[in-house]
């Protein structure tokens, strides 16, 4: 397996690389970015469709962000020397805080992450994050598609297991086992067309930066249960979101039991948590959790998305957690 790559946090441009398969949804990801109401002034978007014709370019035009089109090849093989001279252009064109590489659905991203290491460009531009984007039907027919689909996988630090919509909700928690055990080191998040938080794809500090505010999944919830419980309108999604609160003070090592026995299909909770030393901002993604140090507040506030649970069982395993004032 390919390593991912190891994230710093630096004063660099920092890059995300979008890939997959073809027809995964890559534009549809990269739409969805750039609809963000943000101030997305310093970002600019390197888009490599492999033909004659820049289709995606196109498309995205309109967003207002700089866009750099690579055609008739692709970057991890024929265009690698164009793909670093682009770059290279955009540094000095724009000094950009951000730069989003949409590849193409045949691009290896093991090859393309071979170019942040060139001296030329890792003095200005730092690869921050692999994303794939799995259609989960491809998942499902995975042999026949080869090394590169595998590669795709396991260089990613976040997969988007896309188009859920369209497969068995039974098969979805078939899915996210499997996909944890392949690719174990990767964040793996169910979605459909690709809507997902803006601070997943960029973390908390830059897209604080851009103005860009955490939310959920998707755009509305009905709540048939109350105001904090729902699932997904239309097409018979199971996901549903349900809210923690206490003022009470949770006892971390049991809580750290708590993340680590959660089932797959629990795969976003966010919230300040109060611990008895300590409060944090929870930041918990496709089994992976960062916790970073957060001023005092009143009580825990925990909101969980998650894919066909019963919250009152989830719930029920968090309060042996709850130890004091």
């Amino acid at each position: 397996m390919h390593a991912a790559p190891h994230v710093q946090s630096t004063e660099k441009a920092q890059v995300v690389l979008l890939s997959g398969f073809l027809g995964a949804g890559k534009t549809t990801l990269l739409k969805q970015i750039l609809s963000w109401q943000a101030d997305l002034s310093g970002t600019v978007v390197v888009v490599n469709e492999f033909g004659d014709a820049g289709i995606d370019g196109s498309l995205l035009k309109k967003s207002g962000s700089d866009i750099v089109e690579l055609s008739s090849g692709c970057i991890c093989c024929t265009l690698s020397g164009d793909f670093k001279q682009s770059l290279s252009t955009v540094w000095e064109q724009f000094q950009p805080l951000r730069v989003l590489v949409e590849a193409s659905g045949v691009a290896d991203p093991a090859s393309i992450m071979s170019v942040f290491s060139d001296p030329g460009i890792s003095r200005c531009m730092e690869l921050s994050q692999v994303i794939t984007v799995l259609d989960a039907d491809f998942w499902q027919a995975r042999e026949v598609f080869g090394p590169l689909f595998y590669s795709q996988l396991e260089t990613a630090h976040l997969i988007l297991l896309n188009k859920i919509d369209l497969v068995g909700n039974d098969k979805i928690p078939i899915f996210l086992d499997e996909i944890h055990e392949t690719i174990p080191h990767a964040r793996v998040v169910p979605t459909i067309d690709c809507r997902i938080d803006p601070q997943i794809i960029w973390g908390r500090k830059a897209a604080d930066a851009a103005g860009l505010k955490p939310h959920l999944f998707f755009p509305k919830f009905v709540s048939p249960g109350g105001p904090d419980q729902g699932s997904v309108p239309g097409k018979g999604i199971d996901f549903v979101t349900f809210s923690f609160q206490s003022s009470r003070i949770l006892d971390e090592t049991c809580f750290d039991r708590f993340l680590q026995n959660l089932p797959w299909e629990v795969f976003r909770i966010k919230g300040p948590l109060r611990f008895k030393d300590r409060t944090v901002m929870l930041n918990y993604v496709g089994g992976r959790n960062d916790c970073i140090a957060w001023e005092p507040v009143d009580e825990t506030q925990l909101v969980f998305i998650a894919w066909g649970v019963d919250p009152e069982k989830i719930l029920q395993r968090l309060h042996p957690c709850i130890v004091g004032r």
